[in-house]
């Protein structure tokens, strides 16, 4: 079935193999697992691949490196080919898109203590459509990439083309190592990290320099890429971090104590998706999501009643 004609090439129009084959190149990552996802030779997919790009006239993956990455191209063509593909399915079988699953990227601390009423929720309501809950050490948790359809971030977000919500803030803390002489406060201020080196995360995390007073920063900085790292070098004591209060919850660690901030501000936890036609159930996501905050973190999980979205 072809869903549009060449435009002066002279060719074949783009059909609807073209675009699933772009899809689970940009799902995959790479050509080989789309292969397999699809059923078919990676040269199959490579020349379909090819077809298509020649008729766009544009480059939509980039192979430059050995993980296939979307251009900027690919990346805005990526929601619309998903829009065309569910589309077309939906005319053929209607129930058959509600069973994609729905992608909620996270950097970290997902979405601290109401992470289990969300999903064991979502769960009992929504069987029908599998919620997969990702970690993605990404500023945008894999959102502007197209790996998810969703993703709750923390702090600001400048990255263009994305619709952000807030659903929550939450109180900062100080990271200390446990051995340290920091760790026996029943409080800190931020003026009390700035002796030492400070820990950031500056692939994912939502802290920098900015947080401190341009004459009273840390002496020195340890950038690290993940929050693995980032619990690893605290512990070490290698210098002190700040996070979100949910990152005591969701990352606890035998050699690192959380320690209340009494002077930081609070962190906005964002519920972020790109702007422009996404997945159906992003709607119904994010109604829970508010009804689950506006309910406490101390609902027991998966009892809040039906229906309310």
């Amino acid at each position: 079935m072809s869903t549009a004609q060449g435009a002066g090439n002279g060719g074949r129009g783009v059909e609807i193999r073209h675009l699933r084959a772009f899809l689970a190149i940009a799902d995959e990552g790479g050509v080989t697992r789309a292969a397999t996802r699809l059923g078919v030779t990676q040269p199959v997919v490579s020349r379909t691949l090819a077809a298509l790009e020649r008729h766009l006239g544009v480059r939509l993956v980039d192979r430059s490196t050995h993980h296939l990455a979307l251009t900027p191209e690919g990346l805005v063509f990526r929601d619309k080919a998903a829009t065309a593909v569910g589309a077309f399915d939906e005319a053929l079988d209607p129930g058959r898109l509600r069973h994609r699953p729905l992608r909620l990227g996270h950097a970290w601390s997902a979405f601290g203590p109401y992470t289990t009423p969300l999903l064991r929720t979502w769960q009992r309501r929504h069987p029908e459509t599998p919620l997969e809950l990702l970690r993605i050490d990404d500023r945008t948790a894999g959102l502007t990439r197209g790996e998810v359809d969703a993703a709750l971030l923390r702090g600001p977000v400048a990255s263009p083309g994305l619709v952000t919500e807030v659903l929550f803030t939450e109180e900062r803390v100080a990271a200390v190592a446990a051995d340290g002489p920091l760790a026996v406060r029943a409080s800190l201020s931020l003026a009390d990290l700035t002796g030492g080196a400070v820990v950031l995360n500056t692939v994912s995390g939502a802290t920098t320099l900015d947080l401190w007073p341009l004459h009273a920063r840390p002496v020195a900085a340890l950038t690290v890429a993940n929050t693995d790292d980032w619990l690893t070098a605290i512990a070490a004591g290698r210098g002190n971090g700040v996070s979100g209060a949910s990152t005591a919850q969701m990352h606890p660690h035998a050699g690192v104590v959380y320690v209340p901030l009494d002077d930081a501000p609070p962190l906005p936890v964002l519920l972020a998706r790109r702007d422009g036609p996404g997945h159906p159930a992003l709607p119904r996501l994010a109604a829970l999501a508010r009804e689950i905050v506006a309910r406490g973190p101390r609902t027991p999980p998966g009892i809040l009643p039906a229906g309310g979205e």
